[in-house]
């Protein structure tokens, strides 16, 4: 049954943060939807795309990875978050293509308590077959690819001015809010979703945000690492390339921190609004808008009151603070 992992950051206010253009980390989500059957939102004709240009046996290759009952990359698979320079696709795929097979044994054999799930056995019986199998998959993928990832460079520089307009302006934790509709944000923890839930402290590692550009619900993440903990989320605004168009500009802080949208709302409801009137403002249906105004509203920014036999929206305390604070 799914569940969700806990990371419990501490104090927003001095949590260590970094942007990172991480291209393994949007490999392995391509893969996970395209052939490993775990969803991560990729358009469906991409995902049609990527697997016309898989190796035959990639579901079989993948296998042991995304079984039902077992979730994660075993540690030695993962991309490395902490050098200091991020390697390209080509030297990720050296790296796993060079590993030790009884470096993954080890893994295995640590993340299973000593008893490796029948899934893993063809892996354990012939690791050196099933790592060369494996890149030649991760290969495959990434070929089908490229061409998005290399029009992604100035979403990901756009990216990483709107988490640093978040920590200097002190609103990290709303941005944090709206990171990944999947993932929850209580208190000084994250919820990510997890077939098998653990509960992790960040405990003063720094926390890496990778951008992910696979699909609007894209979830991957590692929090064991000794000295970084970091979360794989759907790059804001990735559709754009899948429709070969470039990514609009904006010098509004505002809508760097929350996004367009919900920045449109936080403006509207100076003075109490309806749903509809929002949803007029955005020019969306009321379902879009209900979702952004309860992403706002889980945050802290808004709040419902009910006038009568109307339920309008106002902005709280902290949302008129936000709105001075990067107006």
């Amino acid at each position: 049954m799914r569940g969700f992992s806990e990371l419990d950051l501490g104090p927003v206010e001095s949590l260590g943060v970094s942007v990172v253009s991480q291209p393994g980390a949007t490999l392995l989500s391509l893969t996970a939807d395209a052939l490993g059957g775990r969803p991560q939102g990729i358009p469906a004709d991409w995902r049609a795309h990527i697997r016309a240009n898989a190796p035959r046996d990639s579901v079989d290759v993948l296998r042991p990875l995304f079984a039902p009952d077992h979730s994660g990359v075993p540690y030695c698979l993962t991309p490395d978050t902490t050098a200091r320079s991020v390697p390209d696709i080509a030297t990720y795929l050296e790296q796993v293509a060079d590993l030790s097979p009884d470096i993954l044994l080890d893994d295995l054999t640590s993340d299973f308590d000593g008893t490796v799930p029948p899934q893993w056995r063809p892996v354990v019986d012939h690791p050196r077959r099933w790592i060369a199998s494996y890149v030649r998959v991760l290969q495959a993928v990434w070929t089908a690819f490229a061409p998005i990832w290399q029009r992604a460079d100035p979403l990901l520089k756009r990216e990483t001015e709107r988490v640093g307009t978040a920590v200097v302006g002190g609103t990290l934790d709303v941005l944090l809010a709206g990171i990944n509709a999947r993932y929850r944000f209580e208190g000084t923890s994250l919820y990510v979703p997890d077939v098998d839930p653990e509960k992790f402290s960040l405990n003063g590692r720094r926390l890496l945000l990778i951008p992910v550009i696979s699909g609007s619900s894209a979830s991957i993440f590692s929090f064991e690492q000794p000295d970084v903990a970091w979360i794989g989320y759907p790059m804001p605004g990735m559709g754009l390339l899948w429709e070969s168009r470039k990514p609009p500009a904006t010098g509004d802080p505002l809508a760097l921190v929350v996004g367009e949208m919900r920045a449109l709302i936080l403006r509207h409801v100076g003075r109490p609004a309806t749903m509809g009137e929002i949803a007029g403002v955005l020019n969306c249906s009321a379902s879009t808008a209900t979702y952004h105004c309860g992403q706002l509203e889980m945050a802290g920014l808004i709040i419902r009151e009910r006038h009568g036999r109307h339920v309008r929206l106002r902005r709280t305390e902290r949302g008129d603070s936000l709105i001075d604070i990067l107006n």
